[in-house]
């Protein structure tokens, strides 16, 4: 049976064509290639002493000819300057996964801290609400920025509906952030005042957007 790989988020299909679309990303087919996936039926005997010799005469005299162009392909792609080695860690360790648990684990208590201090009209909830909020908006620019370094070289700037998605909820998260933390700061009396329940509709967007983001996040790690 025929393997497809989508070159967007590396999901694999089995079967003689394409899917009509991703059901990961969303990429059509345009985006999938052919791979090999072998055959444990067909899979080679192991080696005896003879046969490895010549594997191994072999993978020598491909190494030779082949050689000097594989370096000159990782000298290529080796960082060189201080930003490019510094993009590439965070892209090789994952910094960007590691990062959003910062603002998808304190969302939920600041809204819930703003809700509670409405409900019940105390202040104390909602002054820990808005330091909470305070860690989130330190953390939001180094995942924003590490969020928008895997989408162009890890996902290739996918232009598909669930890149967008996952980007407007980003905003959206991060701007009701920002709203929400100005406006405490400007009038802490907010919750107390006519216009707190737009208040809180702005904390249950930002909480919304955030699990969005982090839904589709998740979608794109684990392929299902």
């Amino acid at each position: 049976m025929k393997a497809w790989k989508c070159t967007i988020c590396n999901y694999v299909h089995k079967g003689d064509s394409p899917p009509d679309k991703c059901p990961v990303c969303g990429a059509g087919p345009d985006k999938f290639v052919e791979i090999e996936i072998p055959d444990k039926k067909d899979a080679p005997a192991p080696a005896t002493d003879t046969g490895k010799s010549s594997a191994a005469q072999q993978d020598t005299r491909t190494t030779a000819q082949t050689g000097q162009g594989s370096e000159k392909e990782t000298a290529d792609l080796t960082p060189k300057t201080f930003y490019q080695k510094i993009t590439h860690l965070m892209l090789r360790h994952h910094a960007h996964p590691i990062l959003v648990h910062t603002p998808n684990g304190i969302l939920p208590a600041a809204a819930l801290l703003f809700i509670i201090a409405w409900l019940f009209d105390i202040s104390l909830p909602a002054k820990a609400a808005a330091i909470n909020l305070v860690f989130v908006i330190l953390a939001l620019p180094l995942v924003l920025y590490t969020g928008v370094l895997e989408w162009k070289n890890k996902y290739n700037q996918a232009d598909t509906l669930l890149f967008r998605l996952k980007i407007l909820s980003a905003a959206l998260t991060s701007a009701a952030c920002v709203i929400s933390m100005v406006w405490y700061l400007l009038d802490p009396l907010v919750l107390s005042s006519s216009l707190a329940w737009v208040f809180i509709f702005i904390n249950l967007v930002m909480l919304g957007s955030a699990g969005v983001a982090g839904h589709i996040g998740g979608k794109l790690v684990f392929k299902d």
